[in-house]
């Protein structure tokens, strides 16, 4: 069931205008054969407009789409060597899980050996082989899901959209699903485009990322750079920097950066770009430290504790009214004081504009 029928998805100046708004701006990609790629954002960011733009299902205002050396830009979907897994699964209610699977081939006229041939090798990759006589009511969402992936890949498509196939999941299914779909993806070398805004799942799933906001492509990299080495604060608090406070910037050089404001003293790393007299500097509530420091010590009031295991998630005050985020194994409780460090090795500076 390997696909190997184009080497390239390219989207060259790609734009999407609704009237006066602009959904997706000049949106250049590449796309290798065989990649999955996550477009990852919050709601509004252009990543569904994305994805339906590579599919046909929307037109863009102006730029070009390309498969393979085939331009398709204003190919229908029913042209494209292209299946998608819905949100919302889309089954047939009254249609059993074989027939959901077969049902799209039935109407492209593939014969009847053939289709049974392919459903049942879908079914089988999925795990579902045993579930085939039962109707979509009588599987969990997880297995509904399933049934989705399972029609998407019996057309044999060059390329697979996922429009966040696992929102609709408790998050215990949401793992689950993860796996299912990183092992098919792994098997068959299927190129894959996968929207969502879950960054654990863009990270856990993808060859690379395409962080969008309002429209434009804030960076593209594979999960590790994108989750150590973000270009913008912006980015930095979408994949886990959850602390970002606004500082002015005391001195700078040798990529180092001291900043200073409210009592504070916090000495960082330059992310990217020139930095004006005020900064934003990022920190991941898992690199504070609980206990005294000779640098970037800070005294907190707690305010909030969430038991998250082995250990506390803890939200803190510092006394000029700064919110801090951190975790740690050491028992906290509302209304103790605490002095955090970090390293200065894991607090990032970036320009105050790109937050």
């Amino acid at each position: 069931m390997r696909s190997d029928r184009f080497e390239q998805i390219r989207m060259e100046g790609v734009t999407r205008r609704y009237g006066g708004v602009t959904a997706l701006e000049s949106m250049d990609l590449t796309i290798q054969g065989g990649e999955f790629i996550a477009l990852l954002g919050p709601s509004g960011c252009g990543k569904t407009t994305t994805l339906r733009m590579i599919g046909g299902f929307e037109l863009p205002t102006s730029g070009l789409i390309y498969l393979g050396d085939a331009e398709v830009t204003a190919l229908p979907p029913c042209r494209r060597d292209v299946n998608t897994v819905f949100q919302n699964y889309a089954l047939f209610p009254h249609l059993t899980v074989w027939k959901n699977v077969a049902f799209g081939l039935q109407m492209r006229g593939v014969g009847r050996a053939e289709t049974r041939r392919r459903v049942e090798e879908a079914l089988e990759l999925v795990q579902l082989a045993p579930h085939a006589a039962r109707l979509p009511g009588q599987l969990s969402g997880g297995q509904q899901q399933r049934v989705a992936i399972a029609r998407a890949l019996a057309f044999r498509p060059a390329l697979v959209l996922m429009d966040e196939p696992l929102s609709n999941l408790d998050a215990s299914l949401r793992l689950l699903m993860r796996t299912e779909i990183r092992r098919i993806h792994q098997s068959l070398g299927l190129t894959t485009v996968y929207v969502t805004h879950d960054q654990q799942e863009a990270l856990s799933m993808a060859d690379r990322l395409v962080v969008l906001r309002d429209g434009r492509v804030q960076q593209v990299g594979e999960p590790e750079e994108i989750y150590s080495q973000p270009v913008s604060a912006y980015v930095a608090a979408f994949m886990g920097y959850r602390n970002l406070l606004e500082l002015e910037v005391a001195g700078h050089g040798d990529g180092r950066v001291s900043l200073r404001e409210d009592g504070l003293a916090l000495s960082g790393h330059n992310g990217r770009g020139d930095l004006g007299p005020r900064a934003v500097a990022a920190i991941r509530p898992e690199d504070f430290h609980v206990g005294p420091a000779a640098t970037n010590q800070v005294e907190v009031m707690v305010e909030v504790v969430e038991y998250h295991g082995r250990e506390l998630g803890v939200e803190g005050v510092t006394s000029s009214g700064r919110k801090l985020h951190f975790r740690t194994p050491t028992r906290l409780r509302p209304g103790e004081r605490a002095t955090l460090h970090v390293a200065p090795e894991r607090v990032l500076v970036f320009p105050e504009e790109s937050r």
